[in-house]
C-alpha cells in the first residue's frame, strides 16, 4: 500500500485570537492593527506554529506571552512589525538633505542623522552614502533603530541581493559597495569604511528613549501610519529635545503632523522643522 505524506493545513486565526495579538502588539511597539490585518498576522506567524508543532495560534500566545519565552515573543514582533524599504526611498528627501541641510551647515561640526525606523538597513546606509560624498572627511554620523532586532542583525551585515543594486547611483555602487564572488555571488557589500560609521542598535519607539545625543535629522518615514494618534503624539514630542536647534523631522510621503503637534512646521511635503522645544 502507498503512503503520502500530508502537510497539516495551516490552523485559522479566530477572531479572538487576532484580537490577543494585535493588543499584544500595540502594548510592545504601539503598532495599531485593524482588522484588514489578519491574513497578514495569520501568514507571518503560522511558520512560528509549525516549527513549534503548535495547532492554534491561541496556544501560541499562551506560549509567547509565558515566563522564559521572551525570545520567541522578540521573534512574533520582528515577523509583525517589519515593513518594506529600500535605497534611496523618496529621492526628494535626499535633494532636500543634501542641498539644505548640508549645503547650510556649520562647518566643523558633525553632522549627526538618525534614521528611526532603518529596518534591513537600506536607509541608513542611502544617508551614509550621501554623507560621504558631500562631506569628505568632514565628521558624520548615523545611528539606525528598529524595535526588530532580526533585521538589525541584517542590517549591520551590509549585505543584499544584486538585484537591489538597481535602487542605487552607478558612482555610489562602485565607490560604496563591493560585488560579491564565490558564495557571494549575486550579492552586494556596503564598503567596511562606510559600515563602520552607521551604529544600529534597538529602539522600541513607544518606549523612552535611550541616550541617543542630538540630532540635525530624523529619519521618521512610513511607521507613524501604524500608530494611533496619542502614540504618535507621544513619539514626536519624545524627539523634540533630539533636535538641535532648527533641524528636520523626515515623515513619509503617506504620513503627516497636522492634527498631531504644532511643535514642527512644515517646510516641504513629509519635511518639518523644529520650531520649539
Amino acid at each position: 500500500m502507498t503512503m503520502q505524506t500530508q502537510e497539516l493545513a495551516a490552523p485559522t486565526l479566530s477572531k479572538q485570537e487576532f484580537a490577543q495579538i494585535r493588543d499584544l502588539i500595540f502594548r510592545i511597539a504601539g503598532i495599531s492593527m485593524g482588522q484588514a490585518k489578519m491574513h497578514l498576522v495569520s501568514g507571518r506567524l503560522a511558520k512560528r506554529l509549525r516549527h513549534y508543532g503548535i495547532s492554534s495560534f491561541g496556544e501560541y500566545f499562551r506560549f509567547i506571552t509565558a515566563s522564559g519565552n521572551e525570545a520567541e515573543l522578540q521573534t512574533a514582533v520582528d515577523l509583525l512589525t517589519t515593513n518594506e524599504t529600500h535605497f534611496f526611498r523618496e529621492p526628494k528627501h535626499f535633494s532636500f538633505l543634501r542641498d539644505q541641510v548640508l549645503l547650510n551647515r556649520r562647518r566643523g561640526r558633525a553632522i549627526r542623522i538618525w534614521s528611526a525606523a532603518s529596518s534591513t538597513g537600506e536607509e541608513p546606509y542611502s544617508i551614509a552614502m550621501l554623507l560621504a560624498d558631500c562631506l569628505g572627511d568632514e565628521p558624520w554620523e548615523v545611528v539606525a533603530s528598529d524595535i526588530s532586532t532580526r533585521v538589525l542583525e541584517q542590517a549591520s551585515s551590509g549585505v543584499y541581493s544584486m538585484a537591489r543594486a538597481r535602487e542605487l547611483p552607478r558612482d555610489y555602487l562602485n565607490r560604496f559597495c563591493l560585488k560579491g564572488v564565490g558564495s557571494n555571488e549575486g550579492r552586494f557589500l556596503i564598503a567596511k569604511n562606510l559600515r563602520s560609521k552607521v551604529t544600529f542598535l534597538q529602539v522600541n519607539l513607544n518606549e523612552a528613549f535611550p541616550a541617543l545625543g542630538e540630532f540635525d535629522v530624523i529619519f521618521l518615514r512610513n511607521v507613524m501610519i501604524y500608530f494611533e494618534q496619542q502614540t504618535k503624539q507621544r513619539i514626536v514630542h519624545r524627539m523634540l529635545p533630539l533636535l538641535t536647534g532648527n533641524s528636520y523631522l523626515f515623515i513619509g510621503h503617506s504620513e503627516t503632523l497636522n492634527g498631531v503637534t504644532d511643535a514642527y512646521r512644515a517646510v516641504q511635503p513629509a519635511i518639518y522643522q523644529k520650531t520649539r522645544s
